[in-house]
Formats: C-alpha cells, sequence, structure tokens
C-alpha cells in the first residue's frame, strides 16, 4: 500500500444535497493537483463505512470522507472494523462539503474545499484518538471521531432533523425554541470518569474528542483529538433562563467557571440514569432517546490524519 493512492468517499446528500454539486470542483481540483484518485459515490446509509473498511486491503494509502460528519463518523467506523482485525490503515483524509464540519474544524483541516484539496497534496498526517461508544442502540458499540451530546443538544438536534424546509444554523435556532417550548425535566444522572464520579441533575452533557459541535457551539474550546483524553462540559439542572445565557456562552467558548458548568478530562466515562432519560448521540448520530446507560472510551492514536494549518486556540 502506497500513500499515493487515494479513494474519494464522496456523499451527494451532505449539506443538504448541496454536496453533489461540487463533485466536478473537486474532480478539477484534484486533478489539477496531479492526485491519483478514485471517486466513489455512496449509495446509502453505511455505504461510506464498507468503502472505507474495504480501502486498505484496495491498496489505498489515503481515505478521504467528502461529507459531513455523518460522512466521517462512518468512514472512522470503517476503518475501526478494518483495525480491529489487525489490517493495516490508510491516513483519513476530509473534505468539508457538508454542514457543520465539525470535526473538520477540531482537526486541523480547512474549511475551502481548495485547502483541503491542498492538505491532500501535502500529504502530512498526525495520530487521531477515537472514540467508542457503547449501550442504548449499540450494546456492542459504535466509533466516533468528534464527540457526543447527552440531554439538551441530542433534544435539539431531532427537533431540527424533522425540519424540512429550514436548513444550517436556523435549523438549530427553530429546534431550539421547540425544545424551549418542551423543555423537559433533567433527569438525575451518575457520570464516573478517571478522576472519580459525579451524581446530580443535568440537562446537558458533552464529551469531546474535538473541540465544537452544532457549526457553533464550542462545548471543548481547548481540545486536542490526540491527547488520549476526551473533554468533557456538564451542565446541572438548568432554567429556561440559564440555558439561554450558557448558549451564549457555548458560542464564545467561554463556560468554563460558570456555577453550574463543570469540565475536565478523562480517558473513560460511564453515566448511568436509573430511571432512564437519556438522550444521546454521537457525531449526530442518535445512540439512544431514553436510555438508561452508556459508556464512552478513548482509543489512543487509532488513526492517522492529514491536517492542514493548526487553527489558533480559542
Amino acid at each position: 500500500m502506497t500513500a499515493s493512492r487515494h479513494l474519494i468517499i464522496y456523499n451527494p446528500t451532505a449539506g443538504k444535497g448541496k454536496a453533489a454539486e461540487r463533485i466536478p470542483e473537486t474532480e478539477a481540483l484534484l486533478k489539477a493537483r496531479n492526485i491519483d484518485y478514485e471517486l466513489r459515490i455512496t449509495q446509502r446509509v453505511w455505504h461510506a463505512a464498507e468503502l472505507a473498511e474495504a480501502a486498505g486491503r484496495a491498496g489505498f494509502g489515503v481515505v478521504v470522507a467528502a461529507g459531513g460528519d455523518g460522512t466521517v463518523n462512518e468512514v472512522v467506523n470503517g476503518l475501526m472494523l478494518a483495525s480491529e482485525r489487525g489490517e493495516r490503515l490508510p491516513a483519513l483524509g476530509v473534505f468539508s462539503v457538508g454542514r457543520g464540519n465539525d470535526f473538520a474544524y477540531g482537526a486541523d483541516v480547512p474549511v475551502e474545499l481548495e485547502g483541503c484539496v491542498a492538505v491532500l497534496a501535502e500529504g502530512s498526517s498526525r495520530p487521531l484518538d477515537v472514540g467508542r461508544i457503547s449501550g442504548g442502540d449499540y450494546p456492542d458499540g459504535r466509533f466516533f471521531a468528534n464527540g457526543v451530546g447527552v440531554g439538551f443538544d441530542t433534544i435539539v438536534g431531532l427537533e431540527a432533523a424533522k425540519l424540512k424546509r429550514v436548513h444550517g444554523f436556523m435549523a438549530y435556532v427553530v429546534g431550539a425554541a421547540r425544545t424551549f417550548i418542551l423543555y423537559p425535566k433533567a433527569p438525575e444522572v451518575r457520570v464516573e470518569h478517571d478522576g472519580g464520579a459525579i451524581a446530580q441533575a443535568s440537562h446537558q452533557i458533552s464529551i469531546m474528542n474535538g473541540k465544537r459541535m452544532g457549526g457553533t457551539f464550542f462545548m471543548a474550546p481547548h481540545s486536542d483529538n490526540h491527547d488520549g483524553l476526551f473533554d468533557f462540559c456538564m451542565a446541572g439542572k438548568l432554567t429556561r433562563g440559564e440555558m439561554v445565557d450558557l448558549i451564549l456562552r457555548y458560542i464564545k467558548g467561554t463556560q468554563a467557571g460558570h456555577p453550574k458548568i463543570r469540565t475536565g478530562r478523562s480517558s473513560r466515562f460511564s453515566i448511568s440514569s436509573p430511571n432512564g432519560g437519556l438522550v444521546v448521540h454521537a457525531d449526530g448520530e442518535t445512540i439512544c432517546v431514553d436510555g438508561k446507560a452508556i459508556l464512552v472510551e478513548c482509543l489512543p492514536s487509532r488513526i492517522r490524519v492529514l491536517f492542514g494549518p493548526r487553527r489558533d486556540q480559542k
């Protein structure tokens, strides 16, 4: 296997279908850089994972997830399934043609497609930690790359996904408004981590490999996705007013120090709620909507990821 062969796994439905319009531009940029590539367009859910899982055996040195965070998630899952069989893995590249592109932000991948192709041509890579979450609909586990959300942000995402004519940040705004009207009760949870345990009612928990969720919200502004640890941000029981205040802080990444926020780092998190009520996503993929327990583990340096100029810490 050589790094000169690149498999571009392209999700045409990313960005609410706008990614499909950029395929000719993508190929033109690749050809201008004389990059040896093969482009495969995904046809269904999990197709990207299947293509990524087979890429190493087919001799590709780099696999590119061309899409949003969901596409990256599938490609990472495929690579990790191959890794568990002891196969040598291609490096991971990303083309930011989705909506949020939160993983790309935390991995120092450019926002512009031309910059993404330049990173691919340069070929600089570094280790990437990968997360595994077990519980809910995935008792045997599923991998993730950017982060896990429990509670408020997951409910907002589910509400936003129901919208057919509202996209991007406005979909999140409308989803948040709907969630504020419903405003579900904060479940009692117990969070066990490397440094001990926390038991309290909580409206929101984020466990982050990257820095950002939802395209806007810096849940872990100082996180590094190659330090062997996840950053966590845990809010207690909040009034509607307190939640609004924290959302504004998340946008700026200034929530640390708030009296109802706990932050820290750990390689492992066990979250349980005996009475249920855990609503959980990983990289935007629903894990459960009324769960009782999940386990989140950091798997250090399992993949190599191509990266560009380092972004300043927020």
